[in-house]
């Protein structure tokens, strides 16, 4: 069980993290989710959005992080 606490405690200090990285991005005025490419339909009352520009951005920049992170490891 203490691997599960551990486990638990750092991805919820990487949501956290994550979050606090959104929010400041937020104030820098980026346009993250009004990107060309992603989707959104606003009606009465409703709104659908579909970020995919926005995903793909952030999954490539994740995987560049991650592989230069285990380059430095090696």
């Amino acid at each position: 069980m203490p691997e599960l606490d551990r486990t638990l405690l750092i991805l919820g200090l990487l949501l956290a993290l994550a979050g606090g990285i959104i929010l400041g991005l937020n104030r820098l005025n980026l346009p993250l989710g009004r990107l060309p490419g992603d989707l959104s339909w606003r009606g009465r009352g409703w709104s659908v959005s579909f970020p995919i520009a926005t995903s793909i951005l952030i999954s490539v920049l994740l995987s560049v992080i991650l592989w230069v992170v285990g380059r430095l490891r090696r």
